[in-house]
């Protein structure tokens, strides 16, 4: 990668951020050394600046920093060394204090007065929400890997299907909220790290008690009020992340200036990417910045209102690292070269025009899609879907002929099904797949939905056993050239584990094939659009770190033909994706984190139970912390039955326990 040129930077590696209620919330930034105050850029997270985001800060702030922009990365209220207790994700307590941070910023002697905020994830989605109480010196913001929509679109729920990435993420929180604020910042650090501990809030159990989309939810959707919104947006994310459906639609539905960036990457920034191609990411910001912060004409307003990658064809693999296809552009979006080509189910076949009336009956096993990969990738080896045929065999299909040219697919699939089910609790998920010659089979999209919740998610109804109704889900966004000689497959089934917890009820689902469609987001050929240019990555300097082991990563997909049980485990050792032990060299703090998880199913959906172990350890001499976490999930057909145990040793000495258990009621999940 290339190294970021321009101004000289000086670092402040900590400073305090007062607010009106006493609080302070801790800092690092970045400033060029430059005569005259400069505009600031603010990206605000809970995962600690001093030492959890250390290594992606210093490149990419110094980066910005050496564009001619003050960049600060602030730890939230109750994280990092900042004071306070954090509660729960994206509380109104948040954004005031966002709002305050913005104001303070503003007010510096060495600020322009003019403010940009960025994030990915917890950051994105904070930009968005903080965007909408329109603080006056904010003037753009960029978004990546985040969502508008908290209830359908985030690591809880899915269609209105629980997410097993619910408990994966409420134990990872357990973790990293355990972790102390730094001796060498705070003399105070172990009265407020035991204040945390107390205070730890049992995070799974909170988002699991709130299966509809209630005012919980709603409060921080953006997409409750486009409106609300006042500055420009850059919104981007990429095809092996979960959130990217928030792009189209925040493109689609914003009134401010906005654009639209997806690639093939994974939760991950850009200039990282992965899979590749990594894409100058941070020179986009800098236009951007230079845009709205600076008021320079940087051409950002003549770029097309959506650069999305077009993936080619390539064999289903785990550990694929880069992606082969191409950068297209939209003038607009919705495009108008952009059009649906629907295919009718019949029996076997996706047919072009109307297909014979008919009822076809199936139930997948429970364990049914476990070549689905994660929910979220984080771009490391193991966590892509594999092929296909398995969970394919699994699955009722619909096939295509052989295509005779090739077709590219642009935004977002849908179908629309006539069903009826012999419960009441039923799940469905959608895979549309791309099937080569030798009959491998490539997910390009899915979608799953609790069929409680085919009218909407705010008041979900069970389903009457036998009565037909209509149902219609939009699949995750894709970019996808089938080549000829390819055949498009649409699958159907009544599980996706372990992506989803299992409805309560093993259900059979008879789908009527003559009203029954898919239709694709076609784009016309040739339609080449606006010419999309993105250099190859760079970077600022990156941060002096030594990895003091070696990391491991697995993933194990197991069945007991004696049991009759599906096992899926997926282990990180050193670092959580496997990237080893490493130590920050200019504070000399070490980093550790293990986590296993184990996932397992029969053939009875209440038999469904995850367990997660994990050790995070962080220090350095004479000070060393450990946090050792138990968490589990079982289910009967009443409830959901939740544990969770933290222990927490300073120096080898168990200094805290904390026990949860909780029975939380299923309410049609």
């Amino acid at each position: 990668m290339e190294q970021a040129e321009g101004h000289e930077v000086d670092v402040t590696e900590h400073l305090w951020i007062p607010l009106a209620d006493g609080t302070r919330l801790a800092a690092r930034m970045w400033r060029p050394r430059v005569a005259g105050p400069v505009p600031a850029v603010l990206e605000y997270i809970p995962y600690r600046k001093r030492d959890g985001t250390r290594g992606r800060d210093e490149p990419m702030h110094g980066a910005f920093a050496a564009a001619g922009f003050a960049a600060l990365r602030v730890d939230m209220r109750g994280s990092g060394e900042s004071d306070g207790l954090l509660d729960d994700e994206y509380l109104a307590q948040e954004q005031e204090d966002a709002l305050a941070v913005i104001a303070w910023i503003a007010a510096q002697p060495w600020c322009s007065g003019r403010v940009g905020m960025m994030g990915k994830s917890w950051g994105g989605f904070n930009a968005l929400q903080v965007a909408a109480r329109r603080p006056p010196a904010l003037k753009a913001i960029v978004t990546v890997c985040s969502t508008d929509d908290r209830f359908g679109d985030d690591i809880h729920y899915k269609g209105g299907c629980l997410l097993n990435d619910n408990l994966w993420w409420g134990a990872i929180m357990l973790a990293y909220q355990g972790r102390p604020p730094d001796p060498a910042l705070r003399p105070d650090w172990r009265e407020r790290w035991l204040e945390r501990l107390d205070a730890m809030p049992f995070w799974p159990a909170l988002w699991l008690a709130h299966p509809t989309r209630d005012g919980y939810w709603r409060h921080g959707s953006v997409c409750e009020d486009w409106d609300a919104i006042a500055v420009p947006v850059l919104a981007v994310g990429g095809y092996g992340d979960a959130y990217t459906d928030a792009v189209p639609r925040l493109v689609a539905n914003l009134r401010v200036p906005r654009l639209g960036l997806v690639g093939p990457w994974a939760h991950i920034y850009p200039q990282d990417g992965s899979p590749g191609p990594a894409v100058d990411f941070l020179g986009e910001c800098i236009r951007w910045w230079d845009q709205w912060l600076k008021g320079q004409d940087t051409g950002v307003l003549q770029e097309p209102a959506m650069r999305a990658f077009v993936e080619d064809w390539q064999a289903p693999s785990a550990t694929r690292a880069v992606s082969a296809g191409r950068f297209v552009g939209e003038a607009a979006w919705p495009s108008p070269a952009i059009r649906p080509r629907d295919f009718h189910l019949a029996p076997g076949r996706l047919a072009e025009g109307a297909s014979e009336p008919g009822a076809l009956s199936f139930r997948s096993p429970p364990w049914t899609g476990t070549g689905g990969g994660e929910w979220m990738g984080t771009g490391v080896p193991g966590e892509r879907p594999t092929d296909q045929r398995l969970d394919d065999g699994l699955s009722l299909c619909f096939d295509t002929d052989i295509l005779d040219a090739p077709i590219e697919i642009l935004g977002n699939p849908s179908v629309d099904l006539r069903l009826s089910s012999d419960t009441p609790q039923a799940q469905l998920a959608v895979r549309l797949c791309d099937v080569a010659p030798d009959g491998s089979s490539l997910r390009v999209s899915y979608a799953v939905l609790n069929l409680s919740h085919r009218d909407g998610s705010e008041a979900p109804r069970p389903l009457v056993p036998g009565e037909a109704v209509r149902v219609r889900l939009t699949l995750k966004m894709c970019g996808h050239r089938v080549p000829a000689g390819h055949r498009l497959r649409l699958a159907l089934s009544t599980a996706y584990w372990p992506l989803v917890w299992p409805a309560r009820d093993a259900a059979t689902l008879t789908v009527e094939t003559g009203p029954s469609l898919l239709s694709l987001p076609l784009r016309s050929p040739g339609a080449d659009g606006p010419a999309v240019a993105l250099a190859p990555p760079r970077q600022g300097p990156a941060t002096p770190a030594t990895r003091l082991a070696e990391g491991r990563a697995a993933r194990r997909v197991s069945f007991d033909l004696l049991a009759d049980t599906a096992t899926v485990v997926t282990e990180g050792e050193g670092g959580l994706f496997g990237e080893g032990v490493m130590r920050w060299d200019a504070i000399g703090t070490e980093l550790s984190h293990d986590l296993t998880r184990t996932l397992t199913l029969g053939r009875d959906p209440l038999s469904a139970e995850t367990r997660i172990v994990q050790r995070y350890a962080m220090g350095r001499e004479g000070w060393r912390i450990r946090i050792e976490t138990e968490t589990a999930m079982a289910c009967d057909a009443a409830c959901f039955t939740i544990t969770g145990e933290l222990r927490a040793f300073e120096n080898d000495t168990l200094v805290r326990t904390r026990t949860w258990r909780e029975r939380v009621p299923r309410r049609d999940v």
